[in-house]
């Protein structure tokens, strides 16, 4: 008798920070593992995370991830306190952790998260070193999102 292995039909993400395209120039990524509790498990395999406004800093040579929004299930954590936005563990080697703070000692220089997905078994943050962004190099990426947009469809209406 065999067992017939279930198939997910997501890519493995569970959370994209689309916010942080929009306000940073991305630079650099690393792959960080997470600390997380029974019931944050849980709510993350239904999809209960938010990654708006989610950043990373550096203390005592540690990165912790901040405002992080885990939203609890009601039926997984009765008999737990939750605390949804808590500070999470990031799991990174010295280099890694080296290499952030060289990094963002430097004037306008960041850590966000920029997305949140399963590998294996295991929840892993996708962090990005970033530059923040002017309000004029924002319009000047939308502008070049939109003639992207319309020269795609310029170019499918002339092949029809």
């Amino acid at each position: 008798m065999s067992k017939a292995k279930k198939k997910s039909d997501t890519s493995g993400t569970i959370a994209l920070n689309k916010r942080a395209r929009h306000d940073f120039f991305i630079e650099q990524k690393f792959e960080a593992g997470i600390c997380l509790t029974g019931w944050e498990v849980k709510s993350l395999r239904a999809g209960k995370a938010q990654l708006i406004d989610s950043h990373v800093f550096l203390r005592d040579g540690e990165a912790w991830l901040l405002n992080t929004l885990i939203t609890p299930l009601m039926e997984a954590s009765t008999h737990v306190v939750c605390e949804p936005t808590r500070n999470r563990k990031l799991l990174l080697n010295k280099k890694e952790i080296e290499k952030l703070i060289q990094v963002m000692e430097q004037k306008g220089k960041a850590c966000v998260a920029t997305a949140l997905y399963w590998k294996g078994n295991h929840v892993k943050v996708e962090i990005a070193l970033a530059t923040g962004k002017k309000d004029i190099d924002k319009r000047d990426t939308e502008r070049d999102r939109d003639w992207a947009r319309d020269k795609e469809r310029v170019m499918k209406s002339s092949n029809l």
